[in-house]
């Protein structure tokens, strides 16, 4: 995580602004869908109906850069003024993909995870986090409206946490090995790709809907309307297409800081990546760009959520307020390479334009991204006359796809 210290100096790649207009293809898969989840029912658990005084200590479960203490980077810490604020003491546990953050989750050891959407859905339906009671969050009041309520971090108009930040998964190259620069997604997924052997990919069952945005735009008569809406024949096509990515790929990747590695090396030359990777390649001087494609982006919008069985549930209320403040959310934001999810956030970062820069606030840029969400048998994009295939079953595709 050390060289993540890198990113002030090299704050998100100005490039961004000028390709919001080429995502147009893509929209948000929770725009028609305003009671998130009408067909899933989460379990009935209570909510918390006031904040006491913290007990002492946070287990907080998160994504790399999301919870720093100062022990990165002696001026990258927001977790210490939290501690001497509350008096909670805190331990960070830190993850690299959605099933571990689940499979930890369970054990019961944690009190708050920062869960992406790919993720949310599987602790709520398991039990493992419950409804937060957002009145009870003073800062949850400027966090952007598009974020609250979407098919990712609530149920019926429950919100099951606070949202955090988000971001698109981009297309990344080595741009002194792929020319002309690419503008679509068919450069990782085609097989005529001149650069297979040196493609990466995101080692996620989630990545399946990278592939079904692409065959959406490519394969129109397949009738995908949503990625994370998939029925039978609409999975199998994904999967034949990822398997023959599968002969391009040189590495499957989860820790962004491998694929740092694996573009400085040249044995990835192209393929999807997080804006936290370009900024990291950028300070180790790799030729690197990013774009968003044609075919659109899926990404993340991250959400602080709770769990069920914690202890500490004041800490957990404290935590999740001052995570999302102006000024501990702009020092995630612009550490880890997002947008944040407090608007008053823009006014508190060191670099002035990295809101301009990932288009924070800016529903219509969020709207064409397909953010994470737990596929469910209730298909997302409306049908009722089909079941729609659920995590498990792109579990099982990912392993299949995979070999």
């Amino acid at each position: 995580m050390k060289s993540l210290v890198k990113l002030t100096a090299v704050t998100g790649l100005s490039l961004l602004a000028l390709v919001a207009a080429s995502c147009g293809t893509s929209k948000d898969s929770s725009s028609d869908n305003a009671a998130a989840n009408p067909g899933f029912t989460a379990p009935d658990l209570p909510k918390l109906d006031k904040v006491g005084t913290g007990e002492g200590k946070l287990s907080v479960l998160a994504w790399p850069g999301y919870a720093e203490d100062g022990t990165n980077d002696p001026k990258v810490d927001w977790v210490t003024p939290f501690e001497k604020k509350t008096g909670c003491q805190v331990t960070v546990k830190t993850f690299g993909t959605s099933d571990e953050a689940v499979s930890l989750m369970k054990t019961g050891a944690y009190d708050v995870v920062s869960a992406s959407g790919d993720a949310s859905l599987r602790l709520i339906a398991g039990g493992q986090v419950e409804p937060v009671n957002t009145d009870l969050i003073p800062n949850y009041a400027d966090i952007y409206p598009f974020l609250k309520n979407r098919p990712w971090n609530s149920v019926k108009g429950q919100m099951y946490g606070v949202p955090h930040g988000y971001g698109a998964n981009l297309l990344m190259w080595r741009t002194d090995k792929v020319k002309p620069a690419p503008t679509s997604w068919g450069v990782v997924f085609e097989a005529d790709s001149p650069y297979k052997g040196n493609v990466t990919a995101y080692d996620s069952p989630i990545y399946i809907a990278d592939a079904a945005m692409y065959l959406m735009a490519k394969k129109p008569d397949l009738g995908i309307k949503n990625p994370y809406a998939l029925d039978d024949k609409q999975l199998q096509a994904v999967v034949d297409l990822l398997k023959t990515q599968k002969t391009m790929v040189s590495e499957y990747w989860s820790d962004y800081l491998k694929e740092v590695q694996a573009f400085t090396s040249g044995n990835s030359v192209v393929g999807t990546t997080w804006q936290v990777i370009a900024n990291v390649a950028t300070g180790e001087k790799v030729p690197v760009s990013v774009t968003v494609p044609t075919e659109g982006v899926t990404g993340w919008s991250d959400t602080w959520m709770v769990s069920a069985t914690s202890k500490s549930k004041n800490c957990a209320y404290l935590w999740m307020d001052h995570i999302v403040s102006p000024e501990a959310n702009a020092a995630v934001a612009e550490y880890f390479g997002e947008s944040p999810s407090n608007g008053k956030a823009c006014g508190q970062t060191a670099d002035k334009k990295h809101c301009e820069t990932f288009h924070a606030g800016d529903q219509a840029y969020s709207e064409k991204i397909w953010y994470w969400t737990t596929p469910i048998e209730q298909c997302l994009d409306g049908r009722t006359d089909v079941k729609c295939t659920d995590y498990g079953k792109w579990t099982q595709a990912w392993t299949q796809i995979k070999g």
